[in-house]
C-alpha cells in the first residue's frame, strides 16, 4: 500500500522540491518573480516621489526621465509650507479616528446582541442591512446630505463638522456582519461560565469576548480608517469651508493654479501617513487579515 502524505497540500510537493531539479527550478523562479513583483508595486511610488524632485520642464518631459537631472527639494517645503498639507492630514487623521472609535464600538456591540442576546427580529434587521448594502452609494447620497443639513427632530445641521463624518460611517452592515459570523463562533459553554460567575452581558462582553477578538477588531478598524480616508464624494459634498476638509478634498481643490511638480509633492507627502501607519502596524494587520482563515 502506498504511503499517504501528511501535511497541507501545496502546488509542488515536498518530494519535487527534495530533488537537485525541483529545487533549482523552484529558486529560480521565486529569485525572479519577488524582486520583479517588488518593483512592479514599488515604481509608482518611486515615480511620484521623484516627480516631486523634478523642475517643471521635466515633469512634461518627453521620453520622461527616471532619475532627476537636478534635484529640487524644496519642492517638498514648497508644498508642506504654502498648501497648508499639516492642517489636511490633521483633519483626516481625526475623521479617521473618530469613526474608527464610534464604529468599532457601536458595530460590536450591534454584533454581540444580533449574535448572543438574540434579540426579537434581530435576523430581520440584520437582513436589512445587508440588502442596504446591495443599493449604491451614489443613490444614498442625496437623502444622506438632506439628513445632515437638517437632523429629523433636532433641525440643526452637521455640515463641515466631523459628525458629518462619524455618524454616517457607523451604519456599516458590512462590519456588522463580519463582526456576527466571529461572534457565532465563540462557544457557549465559555459565555455559560461568564454567566455562572454572575458576569451580566455586558461584563462578558468586555471581559471574555473582546479579549479573543483582538483580529476581527483589528480587521474592523483597518475598514473604518481606510474607508474615510480613501473617500472622496462624500467629503466633497459636505466639508465645504477649506478648515475642515480632509487631504483628498485639500488636493482636489489645489490641483489648480500650482505648478505639477509642487502638486506631486503633496501627493508624495499625502502618502507618507498611511505608509508610516502601515510600517508600524503591519503585524496586526496580516494578523486581523488573516483571523478566521483557519477554522482550529
Amino acid at each position: 500500500m502506498a504511503a499517504v502524505e501528511s501535511g497541507p497540500r501545496t502546488l509542488i510537493s515536498p518530494a519535487q522540491l527534495s530533488r537537485g531539479r525541483g529545487r533549482i527550478i523552484y529558486w529560480t523562479v521565486l529569485g525572479v518573480m519577488i524582486p520583479l513583483f517588488a518593483a512592479l508595486f514599488l515604481f509608482p511610488l518611486y515615480w511620484m516621489v521623484t516627480g516631486g524632485l523634478k523642475s517643471p520642464s521635466q515633469v512634461v518631459q518627453t521620453p520622461p526621465t527616471l532619475v532627476p537631472s537636478q534635484p529640487e527639494f524644496h519642492n517638498y517645503l514648497t508644498a508642506w509650507n504654502d498648501l497648508g498639507l499639516g492642517r489636511l492630514i490633521l483633519n483626516t487623521v481625526l475623521y479617521a479616528g473618530g469613526a474608527l472609535v464610534f464604529q468599532v464600538v457601536f458595530d460590536v456591540a450591534a454584533a454581540y446582541a444580533i449574535s448572543k442576546l438574540r434579540p426579537a427580529l434581530g435576523n430581520v434587521i440584520l437582513f436589512a442591512m445587508l440588502a442596504a448594502m446591495m443599493i449604491p452609494a451614489t443613490v444614498l447620497v442625496l437623502p444622506q446630505y438632506l439628513t445632515a443639513n437638517s437632523l429629523p427632530f433636532l433641525h440643526t445641521s452637521i455640515l463641515n463638522t466631523p459628525w458629518v463624518i462619524w455618524l454616517p460611517s457607523v451604519a456599516n452592515g458590512f462590519n456588522i456582519f463580519i463582526l456576527k459570523r466571529f461572534f457565532d463562533s465563540v462557544p457557549a459553554d465559555l459565555l455559560a461560565a461568564a454567566a455562572l460567575d454572575g458576569a451580566g452581558p455586558f461584563r462578558t462582553l468586555w471581559r471574555v469576548v473582546l479579549p479573543i477578538s483582538r483580529p476581527i477588531i483589528g480587521v474592523v478598524s483597518i475598514f473604518a480608517a481606510v474607508n474615510v480616508w480613501k473617500d472622496f464624494l462624500w467629503p466633497l459634498l459636505v466639508l465645504s469651508e477649506p478648515s475642515a476638509q480632509t487631504i483628498n478634498i485639500g488636493l482636489y481643490h489645489l490641483n489648480y493654479g500650482i505648478p505639477e511638480d509642487v502638486f506631486i509633492a503633496a501627493l508624495a507627502i499625502a502618502c507618507v501617513p498611511t505608509i508610516v501607519f502601515f510600517l508600524i502596524f503591519q503585524r496586526n494587520i496580516m494578523a486581523g487579515l488573516t483571523a478566521g482563515g483557519v477554522k482550529g
